[in-house]
């Protein structure tokens, strides 16, 4: 009997404990459970405002995944805030290796959102589908308040290939539902002048930046007519045939604010070109009214086009020379631009820059920033040009193939010698070798 309750007892015993232990186990699980289910809960009711931040730093399609998770993240997906700004990437499986933004999310941008955006760019491939992707969704932006507005072509064609009449009437929906951009970028498009006088006539109180280079359909009468109504103006970005004295005089009246920044390519189509000339009174009349305004022109020439160039002094701030480019607009350039920050000059003759250098040095007393490409000068001449002015210059970007070896330096021991004078280390660039 004993041994027999014994045996029981064990086996009772046994049993109970086993039963201990799985009464634990379940009461783990259970509790592990309601952890997690409270954490999902937690997760669940963040506030929408902190959803909102969280989602902000996500890519878009890591936030649509996001938003299948449960009702709650998808309606912080579809709150109006994330859809202010927004990059509509356009692009043709054919023509180019980037990603094109869904077709669906599209659709539902403009069924959702459209009144929401702000802050819109479309960024398009050279195709003539992706141009005409564009026109279809800003033609369906009859509710939206755009504040910013820019049409990016990767590479031409692509809005240029369209009928000026199916762009037109796209951009104007834009133009007539905003009435309030303050920013808009068109360059290589064909706008024209009717759709800019659409432009000022519902944002001309608004409108403070304007790029349209390469804008063959709009005249000098065209962007007058927005000078004249935009008083506004910071920023203006347009090509040197749409330049006038016209337009400086109106930019430079009393109505106008000041402006930051003026951007003239001045650009060959045709070998040969004549371009005409702006009078010194007209610049004058813009520095006076502007004194501060950084006038950027960039120059893609040939030799022989530079005639009316560099003849007067000119206001120009940063210089950038995209072809060859002769010694004499070089020697011109040293005394006809004292307010020059910035000099970039992409390639010379086989003749030392020496002497156009230093007088550069002597005259532009605000450089602060040079670039030679495929030019040649001697390291003496360099050397003395950063004596001149190496306390004020912050970029220097010399190719190692400009600089010449002569009695005084050589490669070996330039460097040297521009550190030290410039305050900081300083090597030439070196060409790629891959």
């Amino acid at each position: 009997m004993k041994r027999g309750l014994q045996g029981n007892e064990q086996e009772d015993g046994g049993g109970t404990s086993g039963g201990c232990q799985k009464t634990l186990k379940r009461s783990r699980k259970q509790r592990r459970e309601n952890d997690l289910e409270e954490e999902g809960a937690r997760w669940e009711c963040l506030p929408q405002e902190i959803l909102l931040h969280i989602f902000q730093y996500l890519p878009l399609l890591d936030r649509a995944y996001a938003s299948q998770v449960c009702r709650g993240w998808n309606q912080a997906f579809h709150m109006p805030e994330l859809w202010r700004c927004f990059e509509f990437e356009l692009n043709q499986p054919a023509s180019s290796y980037l990603k094109a933004t869904h077709p669906d999310l599209i659709k539902q941008i403009i069924k959702r959102h459209s009144n929401h955006l702000q802050y819109v760019s479309f960024k398009v491939d050279s195709s003539r589908e992706s141009a005409e992707a564009a026109c279809d969704i800003l033609s369906q932006l009859v509710n939206c308040s755009l504040k910013t507005l820019g049409l990016i072509s990767t590479a031409r064609p692509s809005f240029m290939e369209l009928p000026k009449s199916h762009f037109i009437s796209a951009l104007t929906v834009v133009f007539v539902n905003s009435k309030s951009l303050s920013s808009l970028k068109i360059d290589d498009t064909p706008v024209d002048d009717p759709s800019l006088k659409v432009l000022v006539a519902n944002n001309s109180d608004t409108l403070k930046l304007l790029k349209m280079s390469s804008c063959p359909h709009v005249s000098p009468a065209g962007i007058l007519c927005v000078a004249d109504q935009c008083h506004g103006l910071r920023e203006l970005a347009l090509n040197y045939h749409l330049l006038s004295d016209e337009l400086l005089i109106a930019l430079s009246s009393e109505k106008h604010v000041h402006l930051d920044h003026l951007r003239i390519d001045v650009v060959s189509e045709n070998p040969g070109q004549q371009f005409h000339t702006i009078k010194k009174s007209s610049w004058d009349a813009m520095v006076r009214h502007s004194p501060k305004f950084n006038l950027v022109m960039y120059f893609f020439l040939y030799e022989d086009e530079f005639g009316p160039f560099f003849r007067d002094e000119i206001p120009v701030t940063h210089l950038y020379f995209g072809r060859s480019v002769s010694k004499d607009v070089l020697g011109r350039v040293g005394l006809t631009c004292p307010r020059l920050v910035e000099l970039v000059v992409c390639a010379n003759g086989l003749r030392p820059l020496d002497e156009e250098l230093i007088r550069i040095a002597q005259r532009c007393t605000q450089l602060s920033a040079i670039g030679l490409g495929e030019c040649e000068v001697s390291c003496s001449a360099f050397v003395e040009f950063v004596k001149m002015c190496g306390d004020r210059l912050t970029q220097l970007s010399i190719m190692e193939e400009v600089l010449v070896p002569d009695h005084r330096y050589g490669l070996d021991d330039i460097h040297w010698e521009v550190s030290k004078h410039l305050g900081r280390v300083w090597f030439p660039d070196m060409m790629p070798t891959w």
